[in-house]
């Protein structure tokens, strides 16, 4: 931490003496791990082509980090593939749904992007089951003999499914999951899961722009045993002849990425392995503790996600006592003019309120620094 002039500021309120390290909090491009600068990223692949020896190794090699930190198992294929997560996870649905009847599950505005593809561009009719921000929908009513749709972690509202234990081993219909907030802070029960999509800008602290696809062997007959109704752009094919493309899960990628963007993945990637899995959720939830005690000495303050067994652990919502747009904007901007907190407003669709990112790659000390800075922004911005 570091420290910073105690002079007033506007009004009566005295500014903290310590400020964030690292005042990174943004929920997506999320903060660099510790330590990173760009003059440690790799750049002898720069200039040459991605289909390259060289190219192909490092895809590779990015590939194979990924699958050793989440623990995948050799029966699931891990691809990167263009348009971050949200590319990732509607090549899934243009190129898997319509097999079965369509479950989509919405509790945030991403899940609700995926009924609107699902119902506006692929003309499915879904069934939807929905909850209000701040709440996750009843489980229960899932019905497994469709595809299940939903979001592991709602970035936006701060929601997440507790664990895996909804979705039965005796599936019939596939389970979609927009993973991209929860890969890599959270134990993923693969077995479970048909088809992940996720990005390095969350968890990881990398840069923006690529996805990464996750597929199941179910996912797998799925794609070489049907055929959608619709076209499918070229950047969505992961089909070849009826079998799946097999180069793209080798590094072979679709389109071609940026060697850049993969070197600071794998820069972030190598950081994550010298952690292991549980040292990275472990990091995330001592940040989720660190700012829930924030909220707990703050009459003011509160989360979004009142139960704490589907309370986000990377993308944590607050509500703010009589805010509303432009509280928060104020309060916002403020913390960003005196470089004690980014990008900590609420998702635009979302309730008014705060949003701080406390995956892995933030310091613990820089969320515990964090809190008088916010009742320094309260009080100002209400003043």
């Amino acid at each position: 931490m570091t420290d910073v002039s105690t002079a007033p500021a506007t009004g009566a309120f005295a500014k903290p003496p310590i400020k964030p390290a690292r005042p990174h909090f943004s929920s997506g491009p999320c903060a660099k791990p510790p330590g990173w600068d760009a003059s440690r990223l790799a750049t002898e692949v720069l200039g040459r082509s991605h289909r390259s020896k060289i190219g192909k190794a490092r895809l590779q090699y990015s590939i194979d980090l990924m699958r050793e930190l989440l623990g995948l198992p050799d029966t699931h294929r891990i691809g990167i593939v263009p348009g971050s997560d949200t590319g990732a996870f509607e090549m899934a649905m243009w190129t898997m749904l319509g097999a079965r009847p369509v479950t989509t599950l919405a509790w945030e505005s991403f899940g609700e992007g995926w009924v609107t593809d699902a119902v506006k561009q692929l003309k499915i009719d879904p069934v939807v089951i929905r909850a209000e921000y701040g709440r996750l929908p009843d489980l229960a009513q899932v019905d497994w003999s469709s595809d299940v749709l939903f979001t592991w972690n709602g970035t936006t509202s701060g929601v997440r499914v507790p664990n895996g234990d909804w979705i039965p081993d005796d599936r019939a219909g596939l389970s979609f999951a927009d993973a991209t907030s929860a890969v890599f802070a959270y134990d993923i029960p693969w077995a479970k899961i048909d088809v992940a999509t996720f990005s390095w800008q969350k968890v990881m602290g990398g840069e923006g722009g690529h996805g990464v696809i996750i597929l199941g062997p179910r996912a797998v007959e799925r794609l070489e045993s049907y055929t959608p109704a619709w076209p499918l752009p070229k950047v969505f094919r992961l089909v070849s002849k009826g079998k799946l493309a097999e180069g793209v899960f080798k590094g072979e990628t679709i389109n071609t990425p940026s060697m850049l963007a993969v070197e600071d993945a794998i820069f972030c990637l190598e950081w994550a392995k010298s952690l292991g899995a549980g040292g990275l959720i472990a990091r995330s939830d001592a940040n989720a503790a660190a700012l829930d005690r924030i909220v707990a000495e703050r009459d003011w303050l509160g989360h979004l996600a009142a139960d704490p067994a589907s309370r986000s652990r990377t993308s944590v919502c607050l509500t703010v006592e009589g805010a509303d747009e432009a509280l928060i904007k104020t309060m916002a901007s403020l913390l960003e003019k005196e470089g004690a907190a980014f990008d900590v407003a609420g998702y635009r669709d979302a309730p008014a309120g705060l949003r701080i990112w406390c995956g892995a790659t933030v310091d613990t000390a820089d969320i515990e620094a964090l809190g008088p800075w916010l009742d320094w922004a309260y009080s100002t911005a209400k003043a």
